[in-house]
């Protein structure tokens, strides 16, 4: 197993995810937002949609809601959700495939599992990472970018003990295809037994590891991290240091988030992520007027 590196970063504190329910009451597993961890700049919340083993007509979604001031990141594993939006926008989401959502302004939209899955059933499994926007975006017109899984940049170790899907970023030699407003890293790894990665992470980002499945070891100190926890990192190095041990019975597989903070006041209201409590009254009094607008059937 190789030795992390000098400029290895050192890890700052282990986060275990919490249970709760979401939409039409969903189960998903939260490390942040909750009471003793409110939000890493810029990311904003994380969760993780199942794995869930669905019989039919079992799905749940997110009917209607919206969102103002930030961005949702899509990432669908197993299952197939379908969306659609006041600007009369609708899409398809397959294993694999990513939307990145650009709120902006203000938009009304629906996250909900794709009707013939509802109706057969099967394994769902998802991620969303909800990303703040700088101040000088929050009121942009709203902007998608879909990734389906076959456009999204694929990476691997010559001995491919080490697989990487590049969602934001840089890795392995992948570049990814999505723009960000922010300097953004988001990296999907897959490390065999034994395996072990350094990625580089600029020393201004904050970084973290959620881990999807298995128990890796991170950081110089090679802390622990196991199924479901958020590994963070400290400031104090430029790359980041992930193995799985030898002994390991099953693949780690994580995924690895990095961005530059942005350091501006962050006023929170459900769906709304602003500057200030005004624009959060803002918020709400267009939304309740109608002015982000309705999704039409």
């Amino acid at each position: 197993m190789t030795v992390p590196t000098q400029t290895s970063r050192t890890v700052a504190g282990v986060i275990n995810s919490v249970e709760t329910l979401e939409g039409a009451g969903f189960l998903v597993h939260r490390p942040f937002p909750k009471s003793s961890f409110s939000e890493f700049d810029p990311f904003l919340l994380l969760d993780e949609l199942g794995p869930i083993n669905l019989k039919p007509s079992q799905a749940k979604g997110a009917p209607d809601h919206p969102h103002r001031g930030f961005e949702t990141v899509s990432y669908v594993l197993d299952g197939r959700l379908e969306h659609k939006d006041s600007a009369g926008h609708a899409g398809l989401l397959n294993p694999g495939d990513v939307q990145w959502m650009t709120a902006g302004a203000g938009v009304v939209h629906s996250e909900m599992p794709e009707s013939m899955f509802t109706q057969t059933g099967g394994r769902l499994h998802g991620i969303q990472l909800w990303v703040n926007l700088p101040q000088r975006d929050k009121m942009m017109p709203p902007r998608y970018q879909e990734i389906p899984a076959a456009r999204i940049p694929v990476a691997q170790t010559e001995d491919r003990s080490v697989t990487v899907r590049a969602i934001a970023g840089e890795a392995l030699g992948a570049k990814a295809v999505i723009q960000t407003r922010t300097p953004i890293i988001y990296l999907h790894f897959t490390l065999q037994p034994g395996a072990t990665t350094i990625q580089p992470v600029p020393k201004e980002y904050n970084a973290f590891v959620y881990v999807l499945e298995g128990s890796g070891l991170f950081g110089t100190e090679l802390a622990p991290g196991d199924d479901g926890q958020m590994v963070l990192f400290a400031q104090d190095g430029k790359d980041v240091a992930i193995s799985n041990p030898t002994d390991a019975q099953r693949p780690l597989d994580l995924l690895l988030i990095a961005g530059v903070p942005l350091n501006e006041p962050v006023v929170r209201y459900g769906p709304f992520v602003m500057n200030t409590e005004a624009e959060i009254i803002q918020a709400i009094d267009d939304y309740q007027a109608g002015r982000m607008g309705r999704i039409y059937a």
